[in-house]
C-alpha cells in the first residue's frame, strides 16, 4: 500500500500509513524512499534518507538514481562514492547517468573500473555509445562481449540504423540466434527512414507474431510514402488497434487533404471503441483537430468539436488548445476566443495558441492586449510567446511596439534570443521600410542564423526595391536553401522589375527546378506561376481572351501558345525556359 500511494505521488497518505506501521523493516523504509526518488522529490527523499536508522545498497541506489533522474550528476556521484559496497546496479545506474548527460568518457572510465561485469553492464555501455552516435566504439565493445542477450543485439541494430548503416544492421539482425520483435521493428524503422519500403515489408513479413508497435511502424511507413492502399490493407488486418494506430490513419488522410476519409476513420474509431467499452482519448481528438488545422478543414473540425462535447472532453486542456489552433488557422478567430474564454485554468500553450491565432489573422492590437492580460495573470511568457507576438506586430505594422517587446525579451525576462525572433524583427523593420536597421540587426546576430532571417530581409528588399541588398540577402539565403525554387524566382523578379533582363535570363537558365517528375501540364503551370512576371504574362497566355488575368484553367493553358511550348519542352526533357527567347515573348 505504501509503495502504491507513493508511486502515484500521494505522499501524505503513504507517509501516514508508514507512520502507523507498528513494526517497520528495511523494505518498508525503502518503499517509502522509492516513492520520493521515482517522482523526483529529492528534497523529501534526502530528508527521509537521513532519518533512516538502517540502510542497505538498495537505499543508496535509490538516492543515486533519483539524482540521476534530475540530471544532478554531482550529487549522484557524491552518493555513489559513499556506497559501502556498491553492486552492479550501483555501477550501471551511475554509468547510465553519465551517458544520458553526454559524459561518455566518464561513463567508459566507470565501466573500466567495475570489479565485475554482467551482460547488463555491457549493454549499458553499448547503449551509451549508441546514444552518442559513437557506433564504432559500440561495435568494438559488442565484439568483446563474453555473452549477449536480445538487448545487446537490439542496441547494435538501433545504433547502426541511427547512422544510416542499414546493410551492417541487417547483417547483425541475420546473425541473431533468436530474433526478437524489438530488433526486427528497429530494422523496419531504419528502412522506412530511407524510403526502402519493400525491404521493410520483407522484415515485417518475417515476424512470427506481430505486436501493435510493429503494425503501427509499418502502417506509418506506408502513409509517409503516400502508399495509402497498402496502409489501409494492413490497418484492416490489425486485430488489436491502439490509439496510435487510429491516429496514424487520421493524420495521414488529413495531411493529404482527404478530410472526408479522415473523419470516416475517426467515426469508425469511435464506434469500434464504444463496442469495446472505450472511447477515443484526448490524444486522438487533439491529433484530429491538429490535422484539420493543417489543411484548414473547418467543417470537419466543427464536427470533431461536437464529438468532443459528446465524449465529455470539453474541459480537457490539450483538446481546448487544439481547438483554439484549429479555429485560428481556419480564420474563425471569434470561435477560438470563445474556446479560450471557456478554459478554467489556461496554461502557457493556451495563451500562445490564441496570440498566435491573432498574429495569423492580422489582429495585432488584440494580440498585444492579450499579451498584457497574460502578464497581469502572472503567466510568464516563453520563447514561443514572443515569436507569436512579434509576428503579430510585424503583420499589423506595429513597429515601435514590436521593437519594445524585442528589447524586453532580454532586459526584462532575460530570455535567450532564437533565430526565429531575429527573423520576426527583421521582417518587422523590413515591412516598415527600415532596411538599414534590419541589416544592422542581421550583422549583429551572435547566434547561428537560419533561412528565415535572410528570407525576411530578401522579401523586404523586393518590396522596397533595394536590389543590391537583395542580392546579398539572396546569396546568403541560397546557402541555406540551394534547391528552393522560390528564392531564385524572387531574385529573378527583382532584376526584372529593375529592367535588368540579361540577369533575368541568366538566373532562369541556371536555376531551373526539376519538374519532369510532375504531370506535364501541372509542371508547366507551376513553372509559369513561379517564374513569369505576373499579370503581364498571364494576359499573353490566353491569346483569344486577353482579359483573363486572375485564373488560368488547365484546359486554357494546354490550348495556349505558351502552354503548348512549355509542355512540348518538358516532354522532350528540355529546359522549357529556353523557349521564352522566342515569340510571343520578345522582351525576354
Amino acid at each position: 500500500m505504501i509503495a502504491g500511494y507513493a508511486k502515484e505521488g500521494r505522499y501524505d497518505k503513504a507517509k501516514r500509513l508508514f507512520d502507523e506501521m507498528p513494526i517497520k523493516n528495511l523494505v518498508s523504509w525503502n518503499s517509502m524512499l522509492k516513492g520520493y526518488t521515482q517522482n523526483g522529490e529529492m528534497r523529501l527523499a534526502l530528508q527521509f534518507f537521513n532519518e533512516m536508522h538502517e540502510r542497505n545498497v538498495v537505499s543508496w541506489n535509490l538516492m543515486v538514481d533519483g539524482f540521476v533522474g534530475l540530471g544532478d550528476l554531482d550529487f549522484a556521484w557524491e552518493y555513489f562514492k559513499k556506497i559501502p559496497e556498491p553492486n552492479v546496479v550501483s555501477w550501471v545506474t551511475m554509468l547510465s547517468g553519465f551517458a544520458k548527460n553526454g559524459k561518455i568518457l566518464e561513463a567508459r572510465k566507470l565501466f573500466d573500473q567495475m570489479p565485475t561485469r554482467n551482460v547488463v553492464s555491457w549493454n549499458a555501455m553499448i547503449s551509451a555509445y549508441v546514444q552518442n552516435c559513437q557506433i564504432d566504439e559500440a561495435s568494438k565493445l559488442f565484439d568483446k562481449m563474453p555473452e549477449r542477450d536480445s538487448v545487446s543485439w537490439t542496441a547494435m541494430i538501433n545504433g547502426l540504423v541511427r547512422v544510416g548503416k542499414l546493410d551492417e544492421a541487417r547483417k547483425i539482425l541475420n546473425k541473431m540466434p533468436y530474433k526478437n520483435i524489438a530488433a526486427q521493428t528497429a530494422m523496419i524503422s531504419g528502412y522506412i527512414q530511407y524510403n526502402k519500403m519493400d525491404e521493410a515489408r520483407k522484415i515485417f513479413d518475417e515476424i512470427d507474431t506481430h505486436d501493435v508497435v510493429s503494425w503501427n511502424t509499418m502502417i506509418a511507413g506506408y502513409t509517409h510514402c503516400r502508399r495509402m492502399d497498402e496502409a489501409v490493407h494492413l490497418f484492416k488486418k490489425m486485430v488489436v488497434k491502439d490509439i496510435v494506430s487510429w491516429n496514424i490513419m487520421i493524420t495521414a488522410y488529413a495531411q493529404m487533404g482527404q478530410m472526408d476519409r479522415a473523419l470516416k476513420i475517426f467515426e469508425e474509431m469511435g464506434e469500434r471503441n464504444l463496442h469495446d467499452g472505450k472511447k477515443p482519448d484526448q490524444s486522438a481528438f487533439a491529433s484530429g483537430l491538429s490535422s484539420c488545422a493543417i489543411v484548414a478543414a473547418l467543417q470537419v473540425g466543427r464536427q470533431l468539436h461536437h464529438l468532443v462535447v459528446k465524449s465529455g472532453y470539453l474541459n480537457d486542456l490539450l483538446i481546448c488548445n487544439a481547438l483554439i489552433t484549429m479555429y485560428s488557422k481556419c480564420g474563425r478567430i471569434s470561435e477560438a476566443e470563445h474556446v479560450f474564454n471557456g478554459i478554467d485554468h489556461a496554461d502557457i500553450v493556451s495563451w500562445n495558441s490564441l496570440i498566435g491565432g491573432y498574429a495569423l489573422n492580422g489582429c495585432g492590437k488584440e494580440a498585444l492586449q492579450l499579451f498584457q492580460e497574460m502578464a497581469l495573470e502572472g503567466v510568464v511568457p516563453d520563447q514561443v510567446t514572443f515569436i507569436s507576438i512579434l509576428s503579430a506586430c510585424s503583420h499589423a505594422g506595429l513597429t515601435d511596439q514590436g521593437l519594445e517587446l524585442f528589447q524586453r525579451m532580454t532586459q526584462v525576462y532575460g530570455m535567450e534570443l532564437l533565430a526565429e525572433h531575429y527573423a520576426c524583427i527583421v521582417d518587422l523593420l523590413g515591412r516598415a521600410g527600415r532596411l538599414d536597421e534590419a541589416f544592422e540587426i542581421v550583422k549583429g546576430i551572435k547566434i547561428k542564423v537560419n533561412a528565415g532571417v535572410w528570407g525576411a530581409l530578401l522579401a523586404a528588399c523586393r518590396t522596397h526595391k533595394n536590389l543590391e541588398l537583395g542580392k546579398l540577402a539572396a546569396q546568403k539565403l541560397l546557402e541555406f536553401e540551394p534547391d528552393k525554387t522560390s528564392n531564385y524566382v524572387l531574385l529573378s523578379n527583382m532584376h526584372a522589375e529593375a529592367g535588368r533582363w540579361s540577369e533575368v535570363q541568366e538566373y532562369r537558365k541556371r536555376n531551373l527546378p526539376t519538374m519532369l517528375e510532375l504531370p506535364e501540364v501541372e509542371a508547366a503551370r507551376r513553372a509559369l506561376e513561379e517564374h513569369c512576371l505576373g499579370k503581364m504574362i498571364k494576359k499573353a497566355i490566353i491569346a483569344d481572351d486577353p482579359k483573363v488575368v486572375d485564373g488560368i484553367s488547365p484546359l486554357d493553358f494546354e490550348s495556349s501558345i505558351v502552354g503548348k511550348t512549355l509542355i512540348s519542352a518538358l516532354r522532350k526533357g528540355k529546359n522549357p525556359w529556353l523557349q521564352l527567347d522566342s515569340p510571343p515573348f520578345p522582351s525576354f
